[in-house]
């Protein structure tokens, strides 16, 4: 079996990475199609590509973000087509970051680009039964459209726990500043916690804005970084923080920093969501709270504080969980399958 991954994907961000991956342990044989340069040029670029190599696949994987690539993916190739959608635009833009207003000429954009992209693909794939349920009732697609396939992490960049010496909790979150991130509500909680013997790590250059609401020093702002900087960053923590928003959006997504969080090795608190309890167990794996609550988040991360066995327990089960099912070999495995059977 022979996959063209087509489009024009970044190659290094994690998605497409674990996907191109996971693909391959899985047996199956990938040829890239990317192109990157150039507003229009790039299509112009995917098109030769492809003409070169079109009778050498049995199917064709559309990269995220490809809302307007499987548009040209439909018109050179008659064979099947599987769209990573990874998420809605219209969701993004207007219900998460709220940019634009609803029903307006740009929501409709967003709205018919999203569908028009899953109607030209065969089959689509999603992260969580969440997100594809979502996506029926946004859409209005039949549930045999999609694949559900998990984010997970890459294990080989992946660094193991690093033990330290500190005389305080440790606490980390890498991310930006979109309402399903909920880092407001992190800088709520670390404010709540401002007498307690615990510190926090927020990695991002575009949440630095928080800065003017933390004075007390007790959290280290931290410009965006390499991703392996990032992994050697986290392994130093004691406990990991998920997403925290009261979007819609936060209720359907399981972000990469909680598959990168179980594959280091850490405690893991995130908001109590649909998606999360499809894959994580409540004081097994990881530490739920509820969505938009700053003062349940301070709570969770003072019990974690107070108990080093429950925390230390929690953090060798999401380790074990990640090893046994959320590997790129492991998360692939449903498209595998599909693959196979065509």
């Amino acid at each position: 079996m022979t996959v063209c991954f087509f489009g024009i994907y970044d190659r290094h961000y994690s998605r497409n990475n674990i996907l191109i991956k996971g693909l391959r342990q899985n047996g199956i044989n990938i040829i890239e199609c990317n192109a990157t340069e150039g507003k229009i040029g790039k299509y112009w670029t995917l098109f030769i590509m492809h003409w070169k190599i079109r009778k050498s696949y049995d199917a064709m994987i559309v990269a995220f973000p490809g809302y307007q690539a499987v548009i040209l993916a439909r018109l050179i190739t008659r064979k099947l087509v599987v769209l990573d959608a990874f998420f809605s635009i219209y969701d993004s833009e207007v219900c998460d970051r709220r940019s634009t207003k609803p029903k307006t000429p740009a929501a409709l954009y967003y709205w018919l680009l999203d569908w028009l992209a899953c109607g030209l693909a065969d089959k689509v794939l999603l992260d969580t039964d969440a997100h594809i349920n979502y996506f029926r009732e946004l859409f209005h697609f039949k549930k045999e459209k999609f694949i559900r396939v998990l984010l997970g992490a890459d294990d080989r960049i992946i660094e193991r726990d690093r033990q330290n010496d500190r005389d305080y909790l440790l606490v980390h979150f890498h991310g930006i500043a979109t309402p399903l991130q909920g880092v407001d509500y992190i800088v709520r909680a670390a404010r709540l916690l401002a007498d307690e013997n615990i510190k926090f790590n927020l990695v991002g250059s575009k949440i630095r804005r928080y800065r003017k609401q933390s004075d007390d020093g007790k959290i280290n702002f931290i410009d965006t970084m390499s991703y392996r900087d990032l992994m050697s960053l986290m392994s130093v923590a004691d406990i990991c923080l998920g997403i925290f928003g009261d979007s819609r959006k936060t209720q359907v997504v399981i972000p990469n920093k909680v598959y990168e969080a179980l594959a280091v090795g850490k405690a893991v608190i995130t908001a109590d969501t649909p998606a999360v309890r499809e894959v994580l167990t409540d004081r097994e794996n990881c530490l739920l709270c509820r969505a938009g609550d700053s003062r349940d988040l301070a709570d969770k991360i003072i019990m974690l504080n107070k108990d080093d066995e429950l925390r230390r327990q929690i953090a060798a089960n999401g380790r074990q969980l990640f090893i046994d099912k959320l590997t790129p070999v492991q998360v692939t495995l449903p498209l595998v399958l599909w693959l196979k059977r065509i």
